[in-house]
């Protein structure tokens, strides 16, 4: 998501023509792929203008090509009607987010927070990214942050980052004993 797109999320991108008559494959970029089959619109962006709202006459999941989503939409009834949706973002206004659990976060959201150390209060850095690492208890995701030291790798875990402020767009940390001192040697 761009920054003067900051009002939508993006929920799948479409790759190319699927079938006959106007459908279109899509790269599944959302946590809650079974969603997309229960949309009745959604917004199709190029990148380039603003956003626009189509109806979705259909979406279903498919398991071939690695899992993609299939799209047809609203006004695309051939092969060359949907060769012209390649490469936009299917969208939804960000108020329109499924409502997470609490102690769950976007990837988004978290983008861009300043990071502090909860005792000392000095700031390390600002989290530009998220890196998944797997599934379960072991899979605990890692947030990028950028400090004037370099990048710092630091476990997004409860015990961790015990006070994350999305409206402050704080997060403070109790990093354990060498957890900083590891980022920075390596």
């Amino acid at each position: 998501m761009s920054a003067e797109n900051s009002k939508y999320v993006t929920l799948a991108r479409v790759v190319r023509p699927q079938g006959r008559r106007g459908e279109v494959a899509a790269e599944i970029l959302t946590d809650f792929p079974e969603r997309l089959t229960r949309l009745s619109s959604v917004y199709l962006w190029d990148g380039k203008s603003e956003p626009r709202r189509i109806g979705v006459r259909a979406c279903w999941l498919s398991q071939s090509h690695g899992g993609q989503a299939v799209f047809h939409f609203d006004g695309f009834d051939s092969i060359n009607d949907a060769e012209r949706l390649a490469g936009f973002e299917v969208q939804l206004p960000i108020a329109e987010r499924v409502v997470l659990p609490a102690g769950s976060y976007f990837v988004t959201d978290l983008i861009g927070c300043e990071v502090r150390e909860r005792v000392s209060g000095i700031r390390l850095g600002v989290v530009r990214d998220v890196q998944p690492t797997g599934e379960g208890v072991a899979g605990t995701p890692l947030l990028i942050v950028n400090s004037a030291r370099g990048e710092l790798l630091i476990p997004l875990a409860v015990d961790i980052c015990p006070k994350i402020d999305l409206v402050a767009r704080s997060i403070e940390i109790i990093p354990p004993e060498g957890l900083l001192e590891i980022n920075l040697n390596s």
